[in-house]
């Protein structure tokens, strides 16, 4: 099923039971898989490959028990050239990947979030709201990257890191704000970095650490809570 207004370039493949809303844009060399929708407006570059299953532009959804209601009118999702998106993805509206992003199977990326070019979205990671990565990131498999967060360049993530931005769970007095992780810093796997905490340039965060206050640049913490070795 393929919109009258879709724009579809040139050598473009395309799956079985595929849908393409309304005013989608795709270019030129793009594979699509089966079963994928690709909701009205999304943007998609050259070379681009979209994984089987995935769900591209979603809009997004809340209900009444949630306090912090999600935006309603958005920006389309744009997806620049050589991206490569996995199977079973889901990528809401108003995110941008940026050239050579690599997104694995199985991945959720809300709302206003931004990939730079040539970084790497782990398989079953999952990125909230109003989240910036920027340029040759890895986020590594089953990370959970909170809403709020900023990670500058060339950060190393290693698997099941977890990040939180509301220090009090829900009780409305403290403003959303994750960690910060500044360029060049590296996570260990299974570590946890608590709200509005910044990881310095070049800083290591130690495998199953806890992070309940900054790390200074060039600094190691390890432990729970996470202390500075060297």
């Amino acid at each position: 099923m393929i919109h009258a207004s879709a724009q579809i370039g040139e050598n473009v493949t395309i799956g079985e039971n595929v849908v393409i809303e309304e005013n989608v844009v795709i270019g030129n060399d793009v594979s699509i898989g089966h079963h994928v929708i690709i909701k009205k407006d999304t943007k998609i570059g050259d070379f681009v490959q979209i994984g089987e299953l995935t769900v591209l532009g979603k809009p997004t959804s809340s209900n009444k028990k949630m306090k912090r209601k999600p935006e309603m009118v958005l920006d389309p999702l744009i997806i620049e050239s050589h991206v490569t998106i996995g199977c079973n993805s889901v990528i809401y509206r108003h995110v941008k990947l940026d050239t050579g992003v690599f997104v694995g199977d199985l991945t959720s990326i809300r709302e206003k979030v931004t990939v730079g070019e040539d970084s790497i979205i782990g398989r079953n990671a999952i990125v909230e709201t109003n989240t910036k990565i920027g340029k040759r990131v890895t986020i590594q498999t089953g990370c959970y990257i909170t809403a709020d967060m900023e990670i500058e360049d060339e950060v190393f993530i290693g698997p099941c890191c977890s990040s939180s931005n509301d220090k009090y769970m829900g009780m409305g007095n403290f403003k959303h704000q994750g960690p910060i992780i500044k360029k060049g810093a590296k996570i260990g796997n299974n570590a946890t970095l608590l709200p509005a905490v910044t990881i310095g340039e070049n800083a290591i965060v130690g495998a199953g650490s806890v992070v309940t206050k900054d790390v200074p640049a060039n600094k190691t913490v390890v432990g729970n809570p996470g202390k500075i070795i060297k």
